[in-house]
This record gives C-alpha cells, sequence and structure tokens, in this order.
C-alpha cells in the first residue's frame, strides 16, 4: 500500500484544491420584464423565453 514520505504542506495542497470551488451561476437580463435570470432558461419571473410565454403567471388577489 502506498504511504506518503513526507506531510503535504498547505501551499502544495491549496493548490490541488483551487478548482474545488463552487461556479457562480451568469446572468443576463430578461428582455420581457427586464429582470435577472440565468442564461439559456424561461425567466422565473414572467415565464418568457425568446419571445414566446411557456408558464401562466398566477394573479394575486
Amino acid at each position: 500500500m502506498a504511504v506518503p514520505k513526507r506531510k503535504t504542506s498547505r501551499a502544495r495542497r491549496g493548490k490541488r484544491r483551487a478548482h474545488d470551488r463552487l461556479k457562480t451561476i451568469n446572468l443576463s437580463t430578461c428582455p420581457q420584464c427586464a429582470e435577472p435570470k440565468p442564461s439559456h432558461r424561461v425567466c422565473p419571473h414572467c415565464g418568457a423565453y425568446r419571445g414566446k410565454i411557456f408558464t401562466a403567471q398566477q394573479e394575486e388577489i
């Protein structure tokens, strides 16, 4: 069984973990309602995508 000869330093450990972070979501503005939304997705606010409405919004009483 392989066992390391030396302790891994903080710098070497940090270099290895440099890409393990969470990615940020790219937001774009919706052309219908101008709210921020994820790219290439239906707008969660107005339900529009590429000029068409895909979800019916419920009216609040």
